[in-house]
């Protein structure tokens, strides 16, 4: 059974159409790029899947549920985390405070009285796993506005990561970082997913990157899914190729 499906999911915003009547599929254990051209409509396809939109038509089902219209943080308990293009960290507190605090947010016990010491040292162990499977352990104890840029990306999907995530919706972890940087957030976010249980979908720009992580590909063009299939299938696609406007390099 598909871990996440998507039928004909629509959202407009007035007379423009973001999102075009898309249907996607995606199983277990898959690393799913969708990629497209700026005004795509990726990042809104994404809004729809985690809740932060509602979809004007079409559903969205997780693990064979209906999770339609649900709010984004009941969308997070059923295992779906997402990271976002602009960095969304605490900057006073530490990294791993940041990345407690994300996985304290998924607890359903967190409100309880009794047994909140327990859910506290949870929440630290699902911290300390997550820094380490992001090479950040070493930076703990440092405040989130004294990492490096590249880290403080990493540190984004660490907070995901933590959250028991069945689903990993990375919206261009790599935005924004030298060539440097990216390369090595690649082996490290490549480490990560070969040594973790989870199924993950990647908004990307760098086509490189893309095709290093990625699995599978879905291509976004003014809403519509206008290719997907493997990588190297994609790469030869015509239509693609003029949507990129001269293709991939």
């Amino acid at each position: 059974m598909p871990l996440l499906e998507c039928r004909g999911l629509t959202r407009n915003f007035g007379a423009l159409v973001a999102v075009d009547a898309v249907d996607l599929t995606v199983e277990p254990g898959e690393i799913r790029a969708v990629i497209g051209p700026n005004g795509a409509g990726k990042s809104t396809f994404f809004n729809l899947i985690n809740g932060m939109l509602r979809p004007t038509a079409g559903s969205v089902l997780f693990d064979g549920k209906d999770i339609t219209g649900l709010a984004a943080h009941r969308i997070a308990r059923h295992g779906i985390s997402r990271t976002f293009q602009l960095t969304h960290l605490m900057p006073d507190l530490t990294a791993r405070e940041n990345v407690r605090l994300a996985a304290l947010a998924s607890s359903p016990g967190r409100w309880r009285i009794v047994g909140g010491a327990d859910i506290l040292e949870r929440a630290g162990e699902a911290a300390d796993r997550a820094m380490e499977r992001l090479r950040l352990a070493p930076f703990a104890s440092m405040k989130a506005n004294e990492l490096s840029h590249g880290d403080q990306r990493l540190l984004e999907v660490a907070m995901a990561l933590a959250q028991n995530a069945r689903l990993l919706l990375l919206d261009e972890p790599t935005q924004g970082l030298s060539i440097e940087e990216t390369e090595r957030a690649v082996q490290i976010l490549r480490e990560m997913l070969n040594g973790e249980d989870l199924t993950v979908m990647l908004v990307e720009h760098d086509m490189e990157v893309v095709f290093k992580l990625a699995d599978r590909i879905t291509v976004l063009h003014r809403g519509q899914v206008i290719a997907d299939g493997e990588p190297e299938e994609v790469r030869q696609n015509a239509e693609v190729q003029n949507a990129y406007l001269g293709g991939f390099d």
